[in-house]
């Protein structure tokens, strides 16, 4: 045995694969980062960097860098993502109990640019060969439905829901889930931290404070929990994230699962690229309106002044941070319409040529501690608003509106915010989140119907909701 990390890439045929990378989500522990079929999945773990507080993503650049320093790679493909590489989540906040994590796993399988690939890693001192590797991935795929019996499509499911299945119950926060939502046979879902009317009177509050000139925006979070006993499996959930959203990036970190429509960071050699949203209007008001959805939305969001404002914010708040960072810097001089299955999104992409800063360039990790939390997520000034959601939301977000993604040795890597997901609980629990941008002239009522326009995707992917 020896203690040297060692990696093996070697293309992979992707014809016996179809389907591209969702094909090889079949178990519930699988690592996973996909987007229009490419990405990465993981299997197995050879190890584990945890942390919480403030300096979380240092801590965890530093253990990162030191454990690839003096790894043997032998990469015979050579693109992002292969060699070394680690998957990870993080706490939203600094003052999370929840651990912020960064795993190594045992296989990777890549695509990318119709180019599939595969990567053993190990600490062990045996052989390390292409045959040594694909029998690792055997192995992991022979036991994809391990504890995880064959269930119908989600998508399936779903449909044969009626109003007939809805029960709610209440929840932790006292209250019960208001909007007569068609649950999937013997699903139950009740509200978390607070309820309903709780929440709204806390967007009332936050509005309040934002009239007095304390802030410029506030994002509140509210949490649901989903109840489902025939189990909730994860691989199900990616897979039909993956198929639902393919413009978002599909995750799976230890539990943590959802469709992220937003990119905190992206890195690839010296280029740094990010897509940023704020403003957001639910498709299912276009109904009945006239005209082409597309022109409704445009008139509606694009042409809203509230919308418009809450989106400059956002976009102020990640430029103005990455900017010590970068020698050049573009972004979208008008955001355009991010067109999702449940909602629009006003939408801008941030592209940077990253320089050195004290001799190097910034990994990813270093920028995410210089980004983290935008106003996107938190709301601005950042203190501010980060003290008032701990006052009003009465829930520690965990890794929901964290960052969650990848990176390899040679510093790329893709860092979402882990948004329009959930937390797996237990076999049968799966705990939703889903957050608003606040500002002057904010109604509850509206930011609640929003929530629920949020929590769609998982919902629907559970196979509980249509």
């Amino acid at each position: 045995m020896t203690s040297t990390f060692r990696t093996l890439t070697v293309p992979l045929d992707g014809k016996e694969f179809t389907g591209g990378l969702p094909a090889f989500l079949v178990r519930d522990d699988v690592l996973c980062w996909t987007r229009r079929e490419a990405g990465l999945a993981g299997f197995g773990e050879i190890a584990r960097f945890t942390s919480t507080g403030p300096d979380r993503f240092l801590e965890a650049d530093i253990w990162w860098r030191h454990l690839v320093l003096e790894a043997e790679v032998t990469d015979s493909v050579e693109l992002p993502g292969t060699g070394p590489v680690a998957f990870g989540s993080f706490a939203f906040s600094k003052t999370s109990i929840h651990e912020s994590r960064l795993i190594v796993p045992e296989i990777v399988v890549g695509v990318r640019d119709n180019q599939a690939w595969l990567t053993q890693l190990t600490f062990d001192g045996g052989p390390l060969t292409e045959e040594t590797a694909l029998a690792a991935l055997d192995r992991w795929l022979d036991r994809g439905s391990a504890g995880a019996p064959a269930v119908e499509s989600t998508t399936a499911a779903a449909d044969s829901a009626g109003d007939d299945s809805v029960r709610a119950v209440p929840g932790t926060g006292g209250g019960a889930v208001v909007r007569p939502l068609p649950l999937a046979a013997g699903a139950t879902l009740h509200t978390g931290s607070l309820s309903e009317e709780a929440w709204m009177d806390a967007v009332a509050a936050g509005v309040a404070e934002i009239r007095t000139g304390a802030l410029e925006k506030l994002v509140l979070a509210r949490d649901v929990v989903a109840t489902i006993p025939s189990g909730v499996h994860a691989a199900d959930v990616l897979r039909e994230l993956a198929a639902r959203y393919r413009e978002c990036w599909t995750y799976g970190v230890d539990g943590l699962v959802g469709a992220t429509p937003e990119m905190l960071i992206q890195v690839e050699g010296r280029t740094a690229q990010a897509r940023v949203l704020a403003g957001t209007l639910d498709r299912r008001d276009a109904h009945g309106e006239d005209g082409p959805p597309m022109d409704y939305a445009t008139r509606v969001l694009a042409g809203s002044e509230k919308q418009r404002h809450e989106h400059e914010i956002a976009i102020q708040s990640l430029t103005t941070q990455l900017a010590p960072f970068s020698e050049a810097m573009n972004a979208h001089d008008e955001p355009f319409i991010l067109e999702l299955p449940n909602v629009w999104h006003l939408a801008s992409d941030v592209k940077a040529e990253l320089t050195e800063v004290e001799g190097h360039v910034p990994t990813c990790l270093a920028l995410i501690n210089a980004l983290h939390p935008t106003a996107a997520v938190c709301g601005t000034p950042t203190l501010v608003a980060g003290e008032l959601i701990r006052k009003l939301e009465h829930l520690d977000r965990g890794p929901y509106a964290g960052p969650v993604g990848w990176l390899d040795a040679a510093g790329n890597g893709e860092w979402g915010i882990a948004l329009r997901g959930a937390v797996i609980e237990s076999p049968e629990t799966v705990r939703l989140y889903a957050g608003c941008g606040i500002v002057d002239g904010s109604q509850p009522e509206a930011e609640l119907a929003e929530t629920w326009a949020k929590f769609r995707p998982m919902l629907e992917s559970l196979g509980i909701s249509s």
